[in-house]
């Protein structure tokens, strides 16, 4: 066998790759082994030169070994961000092969490296994450054309590289702590909050990363099996989805053919297949091959780049398949920080919550299901953390800080006291909310104010007493159906249902019939791609569409309640007629139940919410004929202001405390008030002091907000004179600003309101 302190001449990335394993059984200093393996990488690649660039956290690029060029440039030559041949690699995270590199226009001459003779050049990112963090170089004297098997076989080996320097393989740990492989400096990372609150923690990736000693293969031709049979696994399941029996079964077809298409994609199959083939395991083949496609997608134009998704999906289900895991299955660590790029809500769940502290995620946005589940479970999180996934390590202490908007990983001790403080005084709030907790919420001048609950999750039932919420404003029923791998049954949503009213204790539960579509799509259900998901195929335009599923989950709640009171609300109403066409499913299925000799409901009241524009200017013919109605702030200004609130660009363009959105509240709120109709405002709004205030002063006496806002809104409205701050606001709805919440700010502040 060849020793690894004399690489042998093969062009086998196998036995290139078995030659580095060896040098790192070599017990020497980590310099000693990175200068072994470009020496080894040069001889097997036929190359006269062999050279590693990493990228330093300034953004400069460092040459770190050479095989060929002058020793003396080692650790002494730079190149500036975007320099040179090996910058545009860093750049675009692209491979390039250069028969003549000193003609490319983008060539840098350093005379230090002596790399005159050299003219062929084939360089190749190091990639982690999707992210180049590095680059590998050969270069040869001679013109020539690299081969297709070159490039591959170095972005194999440029692919392990990146795991051993990663690893302190390869680089001393002081010099490992100034890369930007994994970071070790205190950072602050700026974002937007998702769930409020404050937490500190330690750091668990939801995509772990794949360990060095499971990266090279010891039986290529076992490996190459495993990875067969894993993507005629994947094959199966998908078929199997797609095949479902049932009326609402199968993934949204669509997004399930695009899977389907992926898994039987050749050249996803090739790339997957040549990679284990050089030598690297399965789970390593799965893991090049997505770094390869996050690289090469994060440059190509937005609507590509959704694409990236498919792949991410694909690739974990992929990974699941091989390693034997399930989701939910993984043990946290006390005190855990969950970081992820995205996540869903089934995944959020799966989770140990009594572990979870807190959540950081890269993308997403406030109306995410996962934002949702958090606020529901009261975990802190803050998402759009640009870069998060590559600047954060498994273990890392983190803060979270909602209330900021910001995420502190390896924080300063001073930033710890700091936040240790904070900590206490938060402490002292949730002290006094606790107090306050059996107070009615009655303003200064003796108006009673309803404080509700949203909810949608088992677990939001354990918060309604704790809180002292009077009810729950609205329950998410579509949560249930959002978790399930398959659709919810009539005797499993009945008992959900029963199980929250049993708990409410005779306190108002508001249900909400399903809100699916838009960015809801289950994994069960076909659905069809639409280019304004917002504005299309959803909510109660599904259940008319889909009678037998809006009949079932009527009959469930109609059966759940058993002679209790009943409180059913149509989500999405944005004409009468559809009103009247829901009520008239609930009026079939209570007579059915009472033919049947079930008990009717206690009262039933049936409502709408308010949640399009096209509702106010219709309120005279819709109010007579509903029980209640609850504005839901958070599509009515999304559609008010022509701005997706999933979208992050426009989501904060336009403000609730504005003379528009105020207008069109108040104008609600008046209707109401006119006919008798009961109302309430329910959404995120409603939920924050200022805002609230501002509902209140509106003339809104009945709010629905998430678990963590009943304390802090309890005790704005105990603090609150109603009769003068309506008096102040209604002066502001004149006003011809974008915004007018520096004037509320204003207002409160005198009026010596606690927001």
């Amino acid at each position: 066998m060849p020793s690894a302190l004399a690489p042998e001449r093969t062009r086998s990335p196998r036995s290139l790759l078995r030659q580095i394993r060896e040098a790192m059984a070599v017990g020497d200093a980590a310099q000693a082994r990175l200068d072994r393996v470009v020496r080894i990488i040069a001889t097997s690649l036929e190359a006269d030169v062999c050279s590693i660039y990493l990228g330093r956290a300034n953004g400069e690029l460092e040459l770190f070994a050479t095989e060929g060029l002058n020793a003396g440039a080692v650790h002494a030559m730079r190149l500036r961000p975007g320099e040179g041949l090996a910058g545009l690699i860093m750049r675009t995270g692209q491979p390039l092969a250069l028969a003549d590199a000193p003609s490319h226009p983008a060539f840098s001459y350093r005379p230090e490296t002596g790399e005159d003779p050299y003219h062929a050049m084939l360089g190749v990112p190091i990639l982690r994450g999707g992210r180049a963090v590095g680059v590998l170089v050969v270069q040869n004297v001679e013109e020539r054309a690299y081969t297709e098997d070159e490039i591959d076989d170095l972005q194999t080996i440029a692919m392990v590289l990146a795991e051993l320097v990663a690893g302190g393989e390869l680089v001393g740990q002081d010099e490992l702590r100034e890369l930007d492989f994994a970071p070790q400096r205190p950072e602050r990372i700026r974002g937007q909050r998702f769930a409020e609150g404050l937490a500190l923690g330690r750091a668990v990736l939801h995509e772990r990363p794949m360990a060095p000693e499971r990266l090279l293969a010891d039986d290529p031709q076992l490996e190459e099996t495993r990875l067969q049979r894993a993507i005629r696994s994947l094959r199966a399941q998908i078929d199997d989805m797609m095949g479902g029996q049932h009326g609402l079964t199968g993934l949204p077809f669509e997004v399930l053919e695009t899977y389907r298409m992926f898994a039987d994609d050749r050249g996803w199959n090739r790339s997957l297949e040549e990679a284990v083939r050089s030598g690297l395991t399965a789970e390593a083949a799965v893991e090049r091959v997505r770094s390869e496609h996050r690289a090469r997608l994060s440059q190509a134009p937005a609507y590509l780049r959704e694409r990236l998704h498919d792949f991410e999906d694909l690739a974990d289900r992929l990974l699941r398949h091989l390693m034997g895991e399930r989701p939910g299955v993984r043990p946290l660590p006390e005190n855990a920080v969950l970081i992820a790029r995205n996540l869903g809500p089934a995944e959020l769940l799966e989770y140990d919550r009594t572990h979870l502290k807190g959540l950081l995620l890269e993308e997403g946005s406030n109306a995410s299901h996962a934002s949702i589940v958090a606020r529901a479970l009261q975990i802190p999180c803050v998402g759009r953390l640009a870069g998060l996934r590559d600047r954060v390590a498994e273990g890392d202490a983190v803060i979270i800080d909602g209330d900021e908007e910001q995420a502190h990983i390896r924080p300063r001790s001073d930033v710890l006291a700091a936040f240790a403080s904070r900590l206490e005084v938060r402490s002292q709030r949730q002290a006094e909310f606790a107090r306050l907790r059996d107070v009615k919420a009655i303003t200064r001048d003796g108006v009673e104010v309803a404080i509700l609950m949203n909810a949608g999750l088992g677990v939001d039932l354990e918060t309604l007493d704790q809180t002292g919420a009077d009810g729950i404003g609205l329950f998410r029923t579509e949560f249930q159906f959002m978790v399930a791998e398959e659709l919810p049954r009539l005797d499993a949503q009945t008992e959900l249902y029963a199980r929250v009213l049993d708990r409410a204790s005779g306190r108002p539960v508001t249900f909400r019939t399903l809100d699916l579509g838009g960015d809801k799509v289950l994994p069960y259900m076909e659905a069809e791609r639409e280019d304004n998901p917002a504005l299309g195929w959803r909510a109660i335009r599904m259940g008319l569409d889909r009678p037998a599923l809006l009949r079932m989950q009527i009959r469930a709640l109609l059966w759940a309640a058993n002679g209790r009171d009943l409180r059913i609300m149509f989500p999405l109403i944005a004409s009468v007629d559809e009103f009247r066409a829901a009520r008239r499913v609930v009026d079939r299925e209570l007579n059915w139940a009472v033919r049947r000799g079930r008990p009717e409901p206690a009262t039933l009241r049936i409502g709408a919410m308010v949640e399009t524009p096209s509702l106010l200017f219709h309120l005279d013919a819709l109010l007579p004929q509903v029980d209640f109605i609850s504005v839901g702030a958070n599509d009515l200004m999304q559609y008010l202001f022509a701005a997706d609130r999933g979208n992050p660009r426009v989501a904060d363009r336009y403000d609730i405390l504005s003379p528009p959105a105020l207008r069109a509240l108040k104008t609600i709120g008046d209707a109401a008030a006119e006919s008798g109709t009961p109302v309430s405002v329910c959404g995120e709004q409603a939920g924050r002091p200022l805002e609230a205030f501002t509902l209140l002063a509106l003339g809104f006496e009945r709010l629905s907000m998430p678990p963590a806002g009943v304390g802090p809104i309890k005790r704005m409205v105990l603090s609150t004179d109603r009769d003068a701050a309506a008096r102040g606001v209604a002066k502001l709805l004149q006003s011809s600003a974008g915004s007018v919440r520096g004037e509320v700010e204003t207002l409160a502040r005198k009026l010596n309101v606690a927001v």
